[in-house]
């Protein structure tokens, strides 16, 4: 094999050129986290060297442990970032340094543009060495790969590429194993080569980095500036507020506060510590296809994986750490999956953390309601996915409905109508268009409760046979509806006016006669007591706002609607009187019908020209 000996320059991905113009540009306030990202880069480094060490020790063999080291050089404008972690080969440099092999990243720029400050978006698309470039005008990164002989130079401006290039027997002896980190300082950056600086970033956001952080000022001896302690493994009564805040800024590499912290450890068959929060505010990826977890698994204070789905999907936007004292330590990630010691550690910590989330509703609604409405969309997915915690997951639910905001079943079942057996819910694309939907009339005028579903996660969960409390959920939109038997508010009998005299099997004759196959039926409707109509779906068949949803992603095909017609309005009744204008007046209460569920008429032209047509008519005998 023949090995590059001269510097050769490659060009950045296109989004990578994009994103260092932003970072060389930048006006962001939080410059502070250009040394937050390279720390924790250079501690999952570390942790990584210990993970490959597991199976081949003699990555270790020099008996050095992993640590990360701080040099601020006044003299020379640079300030060092080095690690003797796993370090990288000339590939991995390339890969790693020159592409962003994330999806979502033309997501990130875009709101990376828009941002007034970047703090809270760089870190969450795997963009956090770029941040550098926020302070420094050149960045030179020397990597010995753990095990290899070369060592490999990497080096840019921020412009529009880099180079790579094998090191100098200096460098080389410099960097026996992991990556140094050079960052040439921009004039205005001057400050991070204070020593209290350096310290003051590294407690506020690195402090509970499991690796010692060494500060190696340019007068004095090197000290070690961070507690380096598993928090994790510390007693609850030993920490305060700010200890959990600044370890879950630390390890979820967030800014914002933990709207929730559970914190215990497990005793018993298995035992384990668990650390864990959850986000006040939504994170950009979190609803990415792949739907991985963000909480890492360690044994035994060894990292193992940041992925190895320790909670299920719908609880993903959780973040923290579980460190196992039974699992092996060289457990691989293929062997992750199917760990049964895993799999109960899964099922223990996932009925922990829905019994908190629980416990928080009651106890503090106001901290819950912000993870609710960050996440609610997200835990509503286990409803349909998790049949064994359904019933738990429907009691942690809160819902909009014709009664108010946050409303749980539990209310709700409390403020069931007489002989109302039933929880009704109607889904569709804005609270503001449900509330005007014909299919409420006949629930309001009885004051019976609705849920209102505008999430598009609602047309999927709601679809499973459902029940809270022994009551079943039923959709307005779909099957039969008969609220005969629950009493208006005050005894008002709202559906007890005169009789229009209309025949009512001649009318559902002439509408049926005249929309053909448009329809799959025409009935009479117990729903309607102010509009003409509505469209619903048959009993058996699936509720019309899923339908939408599918076809939408060409996932099935609309199936014929029900047509219910208000025997008592008007427009029903001119059917039967008015045989000239029956097929159209027909044609009209399929096509209101239609756009009041947020669709369009089969033929819009047609429905405009037929709609001009009954208006001149009207004029005419006016």
């Amino acid at each position: 094999m023949t090995t590059t000996t001269a510097a050769e320059s490659q060009p950045f991905q296109a989004e990578v050129a994009e994103l260092l113009h932003l970072m060389v540009h930048s006006v962001y306030s939080e410059t502070d986290i250009f040394l937050r990202e390279l720390i924790s880069n250079a501690s999952d480094a570390c942790d990584r060297l210990r993970y490959e060490a597991i199976a081949a020790p003699d990555l270790i063999a020099d008996g050095a442990p992993p640590q990360i080291r701080i040099v601020p050089d006044k003299k020379a404008n640079t300030l060092s970032v080095t690690d003797s972690g796993i370090g990288m080969d000339r590939q991995e440099l390339i890969d790693n340094l020159g592409t962003i092999a994330r999806s979502g990243t033309r997501s990130f720029l875009s709101r990376l543009t828009e941002a007034r400050d970047g703090a809270n978006l760089i870190g969450q698309f795997g963009v956090g060495f770029y941040a550098a470039f926020m302070v420094a005008e050149r960045i030179v990164v020397t990597s010995r790969r753990a095990g290899a002989n070369e060592v490999w130079v990497w080096s840019s401006s921020g412009g529009s590429g880099f180079e790579i290039a094998p090191a100098s027997e200096q460098d080389a002896a410099r960097v026996t194993r992991g990556t140094e980190i050079v960052l040439h300082l921009k004039k205005e950056a001057a400050k991070y080569l204070e020593t209290h600086e350096i310290e003051r970033i590294v407690r506020a956001y690195s402090d509970n980095i499991q690796f010692p952080i060494e500060l190696v000022p340019e007068e004095g001896e090197p000290r070690q500036i961070n507690s380096a302690s598993a928090l994790w493994q510390r007693s609850k009564s030993e920490l305060k507020p700010e200890d959990y805040k600044q370890a879950y800024q630390s390890i979820a590499g967030a800014f914002d506060e933990p709207a929730m912290t559970l914190h215990y450890r497990a005793e018993g068959r298995q035992s384990y510590a668990v650390l864990l929060f959850a986000p006040s505010t939504k994170p950009f990826d979190l609803f990415q296809v792949e739907r991985k977890g963000k909480v890492k698994l360690y044994v035994r204070r060894v990292f193992i994986a940041d992925d190895a789905e320790l909670l299920p999907a719908y609880l993903r936007f959780i973040r923290g750490v579980i460190d196992s004292e039974d699992l092996p330590l060289n457990i691989s990630r293929e062997m992750l999956q199917n760990n049964p010691q895993l799999a109960q550690i899964r099922k223990a910590v996932t009925g922990r953390v829905i019994g908190e989330l629980e416990a928080l509703g009651e106890k503090e609604p106001e901290a819950f309601a912000k993870i609710w409405d960050a996440f609610g969309s997200v835990i509503k997915e286990g409803i349909w996915e998790d049949y064994e915690r359904r019933e738990k997951l429907l009691a942690l639910s809160r819902f909009t409905t014709t009664a108010g905001e946050m409303r749980s079943l539990k209310q709700y079942v409390e403020d069931l109508k007489p002989n109302q057996t039933e929880i009704y819910y109607l889904v569709g694309d804005s609270v503001g268009r449900l509330i005007s939907n014909p299919k409420l009339e006949s629930a309001k005028a009885r004051g019976i409760e609705v849920l209102l579903l505008t999430d598009p996660v609602d047309a999927f969960w709601t679809s499973a046979p459902l029940d809270f409390g022994g009551k079943p959920l039923k959709s307005l939109s779909q099957g039969d509806v008969d609220f005969s038997l629950i009493p208006p508010p005050d005894n008002k009998a709202e559906d007890k006016k005169e009789d229009s005299g209309t025949d009512e099997a001649a009318t559902i004759a002439m509408i049926k006669d005249a929309l053909g196959d448009r329809v799959s039926d025409v009935r009479a409707s117990q729903r309607l007591t102010s509009s003409a109509s509505c469209l619903v779906a048959g009993g058996d068949g699936r509720d019309r706002a899923l339908e939408r949803l599918l076809a939408q992603q060409n996932r099935g095909a609309i199936t014929k609607p029900v047509l219910e017609i208000n025997m008592r309005h008007p427009l029903v009744a001119a059917i039967a009187g008015d045989k000239e204008s029956a097929r159209d007046l027909s044609f009209l209460l399929l096509e209101q019908a239609q756009i009041l569920d947020g669709e369009l008429p089969e033929d819009p032209a047609a429905f405009a020209a037929r709609l001009n047509q009954l208006v001149l008519r009207g004029v005419e005998k006016g």
